[in-house]
């Protein structure tokens, strides 16, 4: 039996362009072709098929095993209607052989490029994953990988970094995030040259995704500023990664090999006055003015966070404001009794006096109840105006009376 002239053409089209090996698809093929003979009627319980490539010739050679296993008798048995098995079989064999020679492809070429860019277009979305086309592959992005808040609709355009490609019996698997922090870092080295030659390099990231991002780096060329090249003329440069992250804050800082002054540089813009270290724990006081203490913490702590991050330190940031002074507990227990008693003594006073106006107004009452009786006993007992001026003259009277007597 000869396999149709097409298949063969075919087979030798898929090794040029694919790259898959004729030799490959035939010995698929073939043994395809075994499993097929074996469920025609009165098929042999054991066989082997051979296809010659050049003829196109398939030939089925039924077999005859002893106990162990070996062949003792083998013969020709290709069934007359094969060729139609053959051409169903080998359009099936092809199509798995092309599948499986893209998967290979596919790891073939996104294996060991974890930590690079890729951009693709949004196939499917939803909260579990999305789905990116890439051109010659598709990759996933799980939902712990997107950028918090972020909306990604069918057809957008988007970056990601690959962070792991998995071989798997369905295909390789690409895995890519937008949320890691080595996905700024490379968005960073799209826009800066002096990042992919060597003269500026990143030490340190930090990143809370959706939200804020701080990028330490350093020069390797004393005439080049890391800060300027990075953020670049106007912001031009940090501008087009804030624009792929859609609006999330980047602070480029520059690092120190100084400590002290790398955590100054990390909590800005906030000015600090002084930095002391405690290397034994890794922890650093700073001091800053009272009018920066907020602008260096940042909301919700978050300026204070990335920075100790970045710097590997446990930052506790304090006002140069002094404290106001506050009496020891003693004192204060002796001023608190002080000022009881004084309350006490001003409540006491303040009843005697009540006490004291209350019987003054008890006694006036009193005379002005008592002042008309007393009037009208005047009335009754004292006599009137002209007796008490006549009373005068009578004792005169009375005195000569005496004196005569006398």
């Amino acid at each position: 039996m000869k396999m149709d002239f097409a298949v063969m053409e075919a087979l030798e089209l898929l090794e040029q362009e694919r790259g898959v090996p004729v030799e490959t698809i035939l010995s698929a093929l073939a043994n395809a072709l075994v499993s097929a003979y074996k469920r025609s009627p009165g098929a042999a319980e054991e066989a082997r098929v051979v296809i010659d490539p050049n003829a196109g010739d398939i030939t089925v050679y039924a077999q005859e095993l002893n106990e162990d296993g070996e062949v003792v008798r083998e013969w020709e048995d290709t069934p007359d209607d094969f060729g139609r098995i053959a051409a169903q079989t080998a359009k099936q064999v092809i199509a798995q052989r092309l599948r499986d020679a893209k998967r290979e492809q596919v790891f073939d070429l996104y294996e060991g490029r974890e930590g690079d860019l890729v951009t693709g277009i949004v196939q499917q979305v939803d909260h579990r994953y999305a789905i990116l086309d890439l051109g010659d592959a598709e990759a996933l992005m799980p939902g712990s990988e997107r950028i918090p808040y972020e909306r990604l609709e069918r057809g957008n355009r988007v970056k990601g970094l690959i962070i792991e490609v998995r071989g798997e019996t369905k295909g390789p698997q690409i895995v890519v995030s937008r949320s890691h922090p080595d996905f700024v870092r490379q968005l960073l080295m799209l826009e800066v040259p002096e990042l992919l030659d060597g003269t500026v390099e990143i030490k340190a990231i930090a990143r809370e995704p959706g939200h804020r991002t701080k990028i330490a780096v350093a020069s390797n060329d004393p005439n080049v500023d890391p800060k300027g090249a990075c953020v670049g003329a106007r912001g031009g440069r940090v501008r087009q990664v804030v624009n792929e992250l859609r609006g999330e804050k980047v602070d480029v800082v520059q690092w120190r090999a100084d400590t002290g002054q790398f955590i100054g540089e990390a909590l800005g813009p906030a000015k600090v006055q002084d930095v002391i270290i405690d290397e034994d724990d890794r922890s650093a006081v700073v001091i800053v003015s009272e009018h920066q203490l907020s602008l260096a913490i940042g909301r919700e702590g978050q300026n204070a966070r990335l920075a100790a991050k970045l710097t590997g330190y446990r930052i506790d940031i304090r006002s140069n404001e002094k404290e106001v002074e506050r009496p020891e507990p003693e004192a204060a227990e002796v001023a608190v009794e002080e000022a009881a008693d004084m309350s006490a003594a001003g409540e006491g006073a303040v009843e005697a006096v009540e006490e004291s106006v209350a019987e003054e107004s008890a006694e006036e009452s009193v005379a002005e109840e008592s002042k008309p009786a007393e009037e009208a006993g005047a009335e009754e007992t004292e006599a009137p105006e002209g007796a008490e001026e006549a009373e005068p003259e009578a004792e005169p009277a009375i005195d000569e009376e005496e004196d005569g007597e006398a």
